[in-house]
């Protein structure tokens, strides 16, 4: 018996792997912001992690569209219902941050305030207007928000791995080229 595995489209492909690009790069950066001390490269590190911030909303925006215009595919018959529970929840909440960390962290830095380039092309406008007290509260949640990125990342690249190295039952082939 042959078993078809349906699969992503090209373009969710490429979005899925951009933006796991991007988010990584992005939370790398945002992690040395912290130990760099003040001076240029760090200057350069916040420009380049404002606008990377910014590339993932763009992206992630086009994703949501594509995820509507095009669905997903099935997971095979065999997974069991609390699996299938466990990547619905998971996909969600991994979305919802990815979408809401960069309008949090652009809001907070336009209370902050402080411009936002996007790569030198253009400054993006503030969201809110100057509170430094709100940009405080703002940039500890962008910071929880990174946390909770990062270990839904985890626990994404581990299930990832058990269905494409243990399981083997085709769910890893559904996103990969």
């Amino acid at each position: 018996m042959t078993v078809t595995i349906e699969r992503y489209t090209f373009i969710q492909k490429v979005l899925h792997w951009l933006i796991a690009l991007a988010v990584i790069v992005a939370l790398g950066m945002g992690a040395s912001l912290d130990w760099l001390g003040n001076g240029a490269l760090k200057n350069q590190l916040y420009a380049l992690h404002k606008a990377t911030g910014i590339l993932i909303l763009g992206l992630m925006l086009l994703r949501v569209v594509v995820r509507i215009v095009f669905g997903a595919p099935s997971l095979p018959v065999n997974i069991p219902s609390w699996q299938r529970t466990a990547a619905a929840a998971s996909h969600f909440l991994l979305y919802a941050l990815i979408l809401l960390m960069p309008i949090i962290g652009w809001a907070a830095t336009s209370a902050y305030p402080a411009p936002i380039p996007f790569f030198g092309i253009l400054d993006m406008p503030p969201l809110i207007g100057a509170d430094r007290d709100l940009s405080k509260q703002l940039f500890a949640i962008h910071e929880w928000m990174s946390r909770g990125i990062l270990a839904l990342v985890g626990l994404h690249i581990a299930a990832a791995l058990r269905h494409a190295l243990i399981q083997k039952d085709g769910v890893f082939r559904r996103m990969w080229f």
